[in-house]
């Protein structure tokens, strides 16, 4: 009876030690930030994570506001600031982030529906073009991003360079950083750019399935494009997912609740995690900072290329 009352006390103190924790990060983060960059229109990023927001405040217990930054770089600096306290990285942003100081740690990233956690950087060119390859290009105009996006800029001069094209800017007629996936793709498909760099995991999973379904593409006609209207002439080999990362100075037990929201939303507000990739994801994949330390050394030989063109 006696060693079942030491038990119990033990727990009761654990129980309240815990709760005393939690109650102690809240007072001191009553509402926390999250950060997500323009893939893209800002209503459009507003409809597809303002659930998973409501679902993390109702999870955590505290206030979670929905931030969409102007750009990869605003990210970076918020969470520099402390402005930003969980962020939605491409890997070349985190990567940018972690080389410039900033005291950022990933937790997790997402799980692709056939269970791998990689995608691709690829080169679309319109299908009735003449173009079957990067070098039929020469003179071209090229989409690209944004400087700190992977797939839409940083893979892509990586890609270029194994073709020997080191200097992008000198190979193409023109080098347009169009600000965000979207933009690249609409750049492309109304004839703007010839050549656009873009994200792509499958052809149901990707920024160019996601803008057909919003019918968000048109022929000159009017009538809607088609995934048939686009064709890809390079794919790179396979990027790890991005990471959703906090900030390194927050409370323990807050880091480890925000992992534990993460990774029970597919089952507990499955319509909120679903809204996050029109259902094109398994759930998020428990990861550390340094899975993306192989981005970092890609970062590095892309600055490179930069300060040889220059």
């Amino acid at each position: 009876m006696i060693n079942r009352r030491i038990v119990l006390a033990g727990v009761a103190a654990l129980a309240f030690t815990a709760s005393a924790s939690a109650e102690d990060w809240k007072a001191k983060y009553p509402e926390l930030t999250f950060a997500v960059v323009p893939a893209e229109n800002a209503s459009g990023v507003t409809e597809r994570w303002t659930p998973f927001v409501n679902y993390l405040s109702k999870e955590l217990g505290v206030k979670v506001t929905l931030r969409i930054a102007n750009d990869y770089a605003a990210v970076i600096e918020g969470q520099r600031a402390g402005n930003i306290h969980i962020a939605s990285y491409g890997s070349a942003s985190f990567a940018r982030a972690r080389l410039t100081g900033v005291k950022t740690d990933a937790f997790a990233n997402d799980i692709n529906s056939d269970g791998s956690t990689g995608y691709y950087s690829v080169f679309f060119v319109k299908a009735s073009s003449p173009y079957q390859k990067v070098e039929d290009l020469k003179g071209k105009n090229l989409g690209l991003v944004d400087p700190n996006s992977t797939s839409g800029n940083n893979v892509p001069r990586f890609e270029l360079n194994k073709m020997g094209v080191t200097d992008a800017e000198a190979y193409f007629g023109k080098v347009v950083f169009t600000g965000s996936h979207e933009n690249a793709v609409l750049a492309l498909s109304q004839g703007t750019v010839d050549i656009a760099a873009n994200q792509w995991t499958s052809d149901n999973d990707s920024t160019l399935a996601q803008m057909l379904t919003k019918g968000m593409l048109k022929n000159a006609d009017g009538s809607p494009m088609k995934k048939e209207d686009f064709r890809i002439i390079h794919k790179s080999a396979p990027i790890i997912n991005g990471p959703y990362a906090y900030n390194s100075d927050l409370p323990a037990e807050l880091k480890s609740a925000i992992a534990k929201a993460f990774s029970e939303a597919p089952t507990k507000d499955k319509a909120a995690f679903d809204r996050l990739s029109d259902g094109q994801k398994k759930g998020f994949h428990p990861a550390t900072t340094k899975d993306w330390d192989g981005t970092i050394d890609l970062i590095k030989f892309v600055d490179s290329l930069r300060k040889k063109a220059s």
